[in-house]
């Protein structure tokens, strides 16, 4: 039986360690947010990947080549993938996410810019294994920019790939773009911006799960909290309670659950994990891709790469 999004918010936010999934990030209000955050100085990620995809354009369209189909996975706004409609030329174009207005709305004004890819817009949760049945034979490139991969754990991670290297039936590919492991420093400003934009993207995910179960989360019983934990080569991403607190989470028209906070506690809204070049290579060939190309940046920040499914 599918579970719903309030059994799932239920079952995380009553947990011995209590979290919520970095999906939940996405409502629309969300998803302005983080555009937001790319425009931040301190948010190296997205300005070092569109150097690389700028500076290796031509490369990069040379190693994809034919395209059938564009999947876009996390697709948010479409400007990264729309930058590549030039190059690439896919004849349809998937944009897929979990917040439906915002997706379809993007999508609406990108098919007037490019009227001759067929496109579409599809709600979809990537945390679930995904199938394309109705597109099976053709050459599928699906693309993950942003280091969206980073929010999965390892193991989720090769599911995660399998997954895709799978559903491209031999004839596809994949272009993802992954954060590398750097000094704390320049990690720790790019999830703790002097703006509080970061915070503000944090904690907006409670407003969210007040919409969704009706609880009743207060922002100003919470502070952002975001650190390195280097022995997990990941940024993890909290949110602390200011003072102990009381949250009334209803579940499914029943009387629903009272849980208790003390000053100080945590509830786990992300990880970023950050990998080597060697040893995020090495994931993907595990997982059934090969012919990987890799390109990065001169302070190698950031990775992207194209790898063909076998």
């Amino acid at each position: 039986m599918k579970q719903t999004l309030l059994e799932e918010l239920h079952l995380s936010l009553t947990a011995d360690a209590p979290f919520i999934s970095p999906k939940f990030f996405y409502d629309d209000i969300g998803s302005h947010l983080f555009d937001v955050i790319t425009l931040l100085e301190e948010y190296y990620p997205t300005r070092t990947e569109q150097w690389i995809m700028d500076a290796h354009r031509a490369a990069i369209a040379q190693a994809v080549g034919d395209c059938d189909v564009l999947l876009d996975l996390g697709a948010g706004n479409c400007a990264k993938a729309s930058q590549l409609f030039n190059s690439i030329q896919p004849k349809q174009y998937r944009a897929l996410d979990i917040s439906k207005e915002y997706l379809e709305a993007a999508v609406a004004d990108l098919q007037k810019k490019y009227p001759q890819i067929d496109m579409c817009a599809e709600a979809i949760d990537l945390s679930l294994p995904l199938a394309f049945p109705d597109i099976a034979e053709r050459r599928k490139i699906f693309f993950f920019p942003g280091s969206s991969i980073g929010n999965y754990d390892p193991k989720k991670a090769d599911q995660f790939f399998a997954n895709l290297a799978q559903e491209c039936h031999g004839n596809g590919g994949l272009l993802i773009g992954v954060d590398l492991v750097k000094d704390r420093e320049t990690l720790h400003l790019a999830y703790n911006d002097p703006l509080g934009v970061t915070a503000s993207f944090n904690l907006n995910i409670l407003l969210n799960v007040n919409r969704i179960t009706g609880s009743n989360f207060n922002l100003q019983d919470w502070e952002h909290v975001a650190f390195f934990n280097e022995s997990q080569s990941r940024i993890e991403m909290h949110l602390r309670a200011r003072s102990d607190v009381e949250v009334h989470l209803p579940n499914d028209g029943s009387k629903g659950h009272a849980i208790q906070f003390k000053a100080g506690d945590l509830i786990h809204t992300e990880n970023s994990y950050k990998y080597t070049q060697e040893g995020f290579t090495e994931k993907l060939r595990q997982a059934g891709f090969d012919n990987i190309q890799t390109w990065t940046d001169p302070k190698k920040h950031f990775l992207v790469c194209f790898a063909n499914a076998k």
